[in-house]
């Protein structure tokens, strides 16, 4: 598969040979010492009037991480992601990119950062490498410079062929892969990438995950916001869950599923009646119980599901249906926030 690797010089971006796993552990395991942070945020705060949207909140992004930021509607990261990318400034508290202050140093902060939006800005009038041509210009490089990245950069989204084409042609995930690519025309340090696979099929959605892989591995730092719970534990080396303008957990997608529910998970599907029966055998046999989501269920969490599962057949209990499965992403943010990612 092919990757990047950003270097100086007349060659923007050489292309090598890498495979891709999936990123389900951190790859960072070791942080660098100070200084070295792409990102960092310290107490930072944001408020609209008398309503405070982020309350102070704290963290830090290194080089080549992938980190997201995960919460429901009104949980404050839209708020925090505009701050990072100088959308919007901040009420109280630190944030700095690359070691410069966002609120002091705005204009070469905005050089050093790259946005793909979650909803399509591009041009609809011009060609596919004409929005690379004039993107690239609003960061004064020069026209050569900008040439040979488009080039390179239509490559690396697979878009080549489309180069020449309207970009009102393309498909949906083709526009985000160029989104990608207009991202990368100022070789910035740090990408943000708000919900950048919505609306996308299966098969467009894992290209544009391959694509932001190789992005990593090439040591572009990535933000993420997004409502796939897949498509964070794939993706992120860490992440934050936000609540109430608040974080409440932090870690890699392993660490969070291990210190907050149990590694398997049994779902049961029956009536209303038979359920409330269920449940104190349930809290008796599992490690914890909750009611599912939108479906009649009960949801018991647990370190031995044949265990569990032979209490509630000898219980003689009418079940309709029983899903067995390990706990995911999915279930810590529903036992942190009590509703689902999508909600």
């Amino acid at each position: 598969m092919a990757g990047v690797r950003w270097v100086s010089g007349p060659a923007i971006i050489s292309i090598t040979q890498r495979g891709f796993r999936l990123n389900t552990e951190t790859r960072k395991t070791a942080k660098g010492g100070a200084g070295t942070q792409t990102l960092v945020g310290r107490g930072l705060r944001k408020s609209y009037g008398d309503f405070e949207a982020v309350k102070g909140v704290d963290f830090e992004v290194y080089p080549g991480e992938c980190f997201g930021f995960l919460g429901p509607n009104g949980a404050g990261k839209t708020s925090t992601m505009k701050m990072i990318y100088a959308a919007a400034e901040p009420t109280g508290g630190e944030l700095s990119v690359v070691g410069l202050d966002v609120t002091r140093q705005e204009r070469e902060v905005k050089r050093r950062i790259g946005v793909v939006p979650q909803e399509n800005n591009l041009d609809e009038g011009l060609k596919v490498r004409e929005n690379l041509l004039v993107y690239g210009r609003y960061f004064d490089l020069p026209r050569k410079v900008v040439g040979q990245r488009a080039d390179e950069l239509l490559d690396f989204v697979q878009l080549t062929e489309k180069a020449e084409e309207k970009v009102e042609a393309l498909s949906g995930g083709m526009k985000r892969r160029l989104l990608i690519a207009r991202a990368l025309v100022n070789d910035p340090d740090l990408v943000v990438l708000d919900e950048p696979t919505t609306g996308l099929d299966p098969q467009a959605r894992h290209l544009v995950w391959d694509k932001l892989r190789e992005l990593a591995r090439a040591g572009k730092t990535l933000i993420l916001t997004t409502h796939y719970m897949e498509e964070a534990a794939r993706l992120c080396d860490r992440l934050v869950i936000m609540e109430g303008g608040d974080i409440i957990a932090e870690g890699s997608p392993a660490e969070l599923i291990r210190e907050y529910v149990s590694p398997q998970v049994l779902e049961f599907r029956s009536d209303p009646a038979s359920l409330k029966e269920l449940r104190p055998i349930l809290e008796e046999a599992a490690d914890s119980v909750e009611e599912g989501g939108s479906v009649e269920s009960l949801v018991a969490f647990t370190h031995d599901a044949p265990a569990v599962a032979e209490r509630v057949r000898l219980s003689g209990i009418r079940v309709e249906n029983t899903v067995h499965r390990e706990s995911g992403l999915e279930d810590v943010f529903m036992r942190l926030t009590g509703r689902r990612l999508a909600d």
